[in-house]
Formats: structure tokens, sequence, C-alpha cells
């Protein structure tokens, strides 16, 4: 259909035709006051990694660093890594290279001990130099990923972010929370690192660790290592889901700028609000539902529901056989639980692997404010 319309009225016609689209059925009288941004309609072309988004993830502590572990072994591409940590033996254990070994005369290569105010003054120390790395410097946006409730990451993560969020880099915070075993001084010193982070990034996502035991006694053969991969998951498939938003191009092309707007959707009136993000991919006659549903839902996290979401990027990529009705269903199942005033970017592609399958991505932000 598009190729008709390029044959028949030139690059400009289809461009023109597929604007005519952004208000095909996505606003109705259910979704007044819900802002969905025009998006920029072209052929897809090649983009060279010069103008590129630059995206960095610091893993911070040790659950931190297990959390870089885990995405380089997914084989996630387009994504710089880098892991900050006072205990030299877990710094040694990490798969990237880029390193930075926190506090070096304050902790003597031994860790934080659990207490946040030694991985505070460590990260401190240490801040100018993560800085002026380069993959920080040239970075347009960071993940910072910590555990909360023990020394490094509790403490060390809020310093690094702020200094992120000085340099005018755009800060997600990605965070899991203690065990109720763990007992009541690690989940008191993980309220306070969680309330310092949310201060000093522009979203925040907050996977909770307790939520494994509930997912454990339902599932058989649930290990321990699986618990932790599926925790791990959650940053994983985040980070993904902007990487390949951003990077992938469509028919309905989603830019960092896009990214950017919704991210920062999150903090009303000076309150960072929390995020959800999430892929999900669905095949049959109610595909498109399915998919949508299950991209809005992870019961690790925080916050389960999109419900009051500031800002909200979607896109939606399936095969040739792809309909605009499915991208609606997908759409209007995801934006009647936005907040009425949320700004909505949407984005759409095609994938001949895809034939029979529909994926939905979401991201999600301004969660709880």
């Amino acid at each position: 259909f598009f190729i008709l319309v390029m044959l028949r009225g030139g690059f400009g016609s289809v461009c023109r035709l597929s604007s005519s689209l952004n208000g095909f059925g996505f606003v109705s009288s259910r979704t007044i006051g819900t802002t969905f941004i025009k998006r920029h309609y072209c052929t897809p072309g090649v983009v060279t990694n010069e103008f590129q988004p630059k995206l960095t993830v610091i893993g911070v502590g040790g659950g931190g660093g297990n959390a870089v572990n885990h995405m380089i072994s997914s084989g996630m591409d387009g994504v710089h890594f880098i892991v900050c940590n006072t205990d030299v033996q877990a710094l040694s254990q990490t798969l990237t290279p880029n390193r930075v070994r926190l506090g070096k005369e304050l902790t003597k290569g031994l860790g934080a001990g659990a207490k946040p105010a030694i991985g505070e003054k460590a990260a401190e120390h240490d801040l100018e130099h993560i800085l002026s790395l380069d993959s920080v410097k040239k970075a347009n946006m960071v993940f910072v990923a910590a555990g909360m409730g023990g020394g490094t990451g509790t403490g060390a993560a809020p310093v690094i972010a702020k200094g992120l969020q000085d340099a005018g880099i755009l800060t997600v915070g990605v965070v899991t929370c203690p065990f109720v075993f763990e007992g009541p001084v690690r989940s008191r010193q993980a309220k306070i690192g969680l309330e310092n982070l949310q201060q000093n990034v522009d979203t925040l996502i907050v996977i909770q660790n307790q939520r494994l035991i509930e997912i454990a006694t339902e599932t058989k053969n649930f290990s321990f290592s699986d618990a932790f991969k599926l925790a791990d998951d959650v940053l994983t498939k985040g980070v993904r889901t902007i990487t390949d938003l951003i990077i992938k191009p469509g028919l309905v092309n989603l830019d960092f700028g896009d990214v950017r707007t919704i991210l920062k959707s999150s903090k009303v009136d000076g309150k960072v609000g929390r995020s959800l993000m999430g892929t999900a991919t669905a095949s049959g006659d109610n595909r498109a539902v399915e998919a949508a549903i299950s991209a809005t839902t992870n019961r690790l996290l925080d916050n389960q529901s999109l419900h009051g979401a500031r800002g909200i990027l979607i896109n939606i990529t399936g095969g040739q056989d792809l309909s605009l009705i499915e991208i609606e269903e997908a759409a209007n199942i995801i934006q009647e639980k936005a907040h009425p005033d949320a700004e909505i970017v949407w984005g759409a592609s095609t994938d001949d692997s895809m034939h029979g399958e529909i994926s939905v991505s979401v991201v999600a932000c301004g969660l709880g404010v």
C-alpha cells in the first residue's frame, strides 16, 4: 500500500498519508486531555554509529555488577557497561573490562561492610573519575543499577546518579529491594537509599525481591539462581526496550528525543515518579490485546499498574499481516490506564520474521506521583 502511494505521489505523499493515520482511532472520547505527540513518518534508513544515541549501564555494588553480567551474557548490543564497587574480589568477577574501584584508601578493596555511609564516601572520592570516562562523558542516557540495603549500592548509587544529573545526562535508576528475611536494618537502609536515589534520577524502576518468594511458591523447580535471573531480566528487558525503540528503524519511527520527553514526564511538581518498562509477544486471534496486557504486567515491580502514568511510549512490531486495527487495540489497552493529561508517543514497525506475531514494547513513567 505504501509502495503504491510512493509510485503515484512520491516521498511527500507517503509522509502526508502516514501523518493522516495519527488520528485513526487513537484519540476517542475516552482520551480527551491525553496528548498524543505527532510522529515524523519517513522511509527507514541506515543510521550510522556516529548518530546513534549513546547508552551506558553503570552497575554499582554487588547487585549492580551481577545485573551487568547478566546483560552482557544475554548478548545485548549497542550499550556500554561499567561496574563500580568497593569490593575488589567482586569487581574481578565482572564480565566488563570497564571497572572502577571505589574508595581505594577508604575501604582497602574489602567492601563497604554493609554501611551505606562508607559507600557514599567512596563514591564521592571517585566521582570525578567516573564522570571523566569516555562512555559516560559521551552518553545520552545512563542506567544506574544497584541493590538497595547493603553498603556500596545503597550509598554510592545516589552519589553517582547526582553526578550524572548535574552533567545533564538523562538518568534512570534501576534497583532491587531486599527480602523480608534480610531483616529490618537492611530494609530501613534500603528505604533511605531509595529515597536518596529517587531525588537524583529522572525516573526510577524498583524491583521487589520479596515477590520472588511468591513466584517460587507457585512454581515447581524454581531454583535460587532462577530467582535472581528473573530479577536481572527486568533490567535487561528494560534497557533492551529502550535500545530497540531508538535504534531500530520503523514505519513510524521513535527517536531518542521521544524517550527523553517521556522519561522527563516522570517528574511532577518536583517529585520523581517510578517507571514500568516491558516487552511482550503474542500470537493468535487476540494477539494485540494479549501482548499489550503482558507488556504492562510485571509482578516483580514496585508498581504493577499503568494507572496514572504521566508519560507512555509504545512501540508495536509485527509481520506484514500487522493491521491498523490491531495497532489501535494494543494502544487503547495501554492509554486507557494513563493519566488524563499523559503524553503518549507511539511507533510501529514491521519485521518479516514475525508473521503471525505481534510484539508490544511499553515505557511508562510518572507512576505514583
